[in-house]
């Protein structure tokens, strides 16, 4: 099980889901607090804006933080919970716990991940480049790109209400 959930409800998130493992992708340098009973080494921060295109000044997602994302998943036990956060809970956090499924369900159809993911999150807006770089990473021929288009954006909102992705 995968819950995804915004920095401001990460340490109540983690409490109820009993995670073990949890993945920040917000802006580098962003303090995150992490609860006392997920250990160092089951906490992966990968630092990068909320962008779709390079932008000056700003770090844009790119192939080295997806490459540390299916590392770090692949790695995960699965014995409890993976958390996954960004700073709102719409964006990278949402592209992120997609590539996860898609990456642990490597015949799972991406449609129905994505679809599973609207389902679960009316708000979810996955980060188009991340998914984009994560589609040609896990070799999945546009798929994963045209399945999050389909999905379209999502719901307008300050931030996201924690929610989960049941892989299969």
């Amino acid at each position: 099980m995968i819950h995804v959930c915004p920095l401001s409800r990460l340490d109540e998130t983690v409490t109820r889901t009993g995670a073990a493992h949890v993945l920040s992708v917000i802006n580098l340098g962003t303090p995150v607090a992490l609860p006392a009973s997920v250990a160092r080494d089951n906490h992966l921060f990968v630092g990068f804006n909320d962008i779709v295109a390079p932008q000056d000044g700003l770090i844009h997602p790119a192939a080295e933080h997806v490459d540390a994302i299916l590392g770090f998943v692949r790695r995960w036990p699965r014995e409890a919970p993976l958390v996954v956060h960004c700073f709102a809970g719409i964006s990278r956090s949402t592209a992120s716990a997609y590539i996860a499924a898609c990456a642990l369900s490597p015949y799972r159809d991406e449609a129905a991940i994505a679809q599973a993911l609207r389902v679960s999150s009316p708000v979810a807006t996955p980060n188009a480049l991340l998914v984009a770089l994560a589609d040609a990473a896990l070799g999945r021929q546009g798929r994963m790109v045209a399945a999050v288009a389909a999905i379209g954006r999502g719901r307008e909102a300050m931030e996201n209400e924690p929610f989960e992705i049941v892989l299969d």
